[in-house]
């Protein structure tokens, strides 16, 4: 920086301020020691140096519930994420992505108790990641999560799950169905595989760890206490299709399948398809999340969650904490019913 400084005939803090604050310096000035600094091959300070002098890394660490290369496949985590880096990049934050469900390998430091942030963002859809929070509060810094961790000292923005399902579940009810179905999310952490069997829907309920999962099932067990679920292995399309073959070989078929995301619902319209059955003349299917699904070729009936707001809201709360600012412990956002196309009266007996 000296070496530039002189370079250019200006002082060191002026060459300095360039790089820091292009906006401080007179145009001229500027360009003359851009100039300088291109001809001695500088490309402005080092950023780890920086850091040192500042206490902050200008990085926020997101810690989603699945793998990096699996959480741009989900439609729900995208979506959460546009919302979160509308604010961080306007704020000039670095995002670095890390995984809640990686162990860390024998012989190598785990991320979060290495790596450089300011923040961390818990992006996790209701999982609590325990094993994480100490790492996290070691590094005394600012943490906000996204439907969880519900610990200490968190700040939490959530939405309105349980209200959702509720209404969702009256909205069937109303409709005159009675034997229910539920095609949910896998609870087992990091388990792809065939859907598992089916069983009451307050079955176990005090060992789902997730309480965005557990919310939704208490939600429709309130209103259609005989329901019955399967719990899919997978999040996608087939795992809703192979958990809803489970529901409609049943003797007593469900006149209604409430899916538990929107992929699981379009896998139970498929599912529906291939046994010749119409939605919703034999079958009323429902989601839940409000993402666009290609090749559904319907409205499905779901309920509309704000993820972009809720990624939003995230990254509003951490740059205010940043900046020193109060905030509110937590956050809930509305959700709203929207009846598609594929809910309808049960079939006549």
């Amino acid at each position: 920086m000296a070496d530039v400084a002189a370079a250019a005939g200006v002082s060191t803090s002026t060459a300095s301020l360039v790089f820091r604050s292009a906006d401080r310096v007179l145009p001229d000035t500027r360009a003359r020691i851009l100039s300088a600094a291109e001809a001695l091959g500088y490309q402005g300070p080092d950023p780890v140096a920086s850091s040192l002098r500042s206490g902050r890394s200008g990085i926020i660490g997101i810690v989603i519930a699945e793998r990096v290369r699996q959480a741009f496949q989900n439609p729900v985590a995208v979506a959460t994420m546009d919302g979160l880096s509308d604010v961080l990049d306007g704020e000039g934050f670095g995002q670095l992505l890390l995984p809640g469900r990686a162990e860390p390998q024998q012989g190598r430091p785990d991320p979060l108790r290495m790596l450089p942030v300011d923040a961390v963002v818990f992006a996790t859809r209701g999982e609590e990641f325990d094993h994480l929070l100490p790492l996290v509060r070691a590094r005394g810094v600012p943490i906000v999560g996204i439907e969880g961790p519900h610990a200490e000292g968190i700040i939490l923005v959530e939405v309105d799950d349980v209200g959702g399902m509720a209404a969702m579940a009256a909205h069937v009810a109303e409709l005159g169905h009675r034997r229910v179905g539920v095609v949910m999310r896998t609870t087992r952490l990091g388990h792809d595989g065939a859907p598992g069997p089916v069983e009451p829907i307050g079955a176990r309920l005090d060992q789902i760890v997730n309480r965005t999962i557990r919310g939704r099932l208490e939600a429709v067990q309130s209103v259609f206490g005989d329901a019955v679920r399967v719990e899919s292995g997978g999040r996608d399309v087939a795992s809703g299709a192979a958990a809803a073959r489970r529901l409609l070989d049943l003797p007593a078929r469900p006149t209604a399948v409430l899916a538990q995301n929107d992929a699981l619902a379009a896998g139970v319209l498929q599912a529906a398809a291939s046994l010749g059955l119409e939605v919703p003349r034999d079958l009323t299917v429902t989601g839940f999340d409000g993402v666009d699904i290609a090749g559904l070729g319907r409205h499905l009936t779901t309920v509309r969650q704000p993820l972009h707001e809720r990624g939003r809201r995230a990254g509003e709360l951490v740059s205010a904490l940043l900046r020193g600012e109060d905030v509110p412990t937590r956050t809930l956002l509305p959700v709203e019913l929207i009846a598609g196309e594929t809910a309808g009266p049960p079939p006549a007996r």
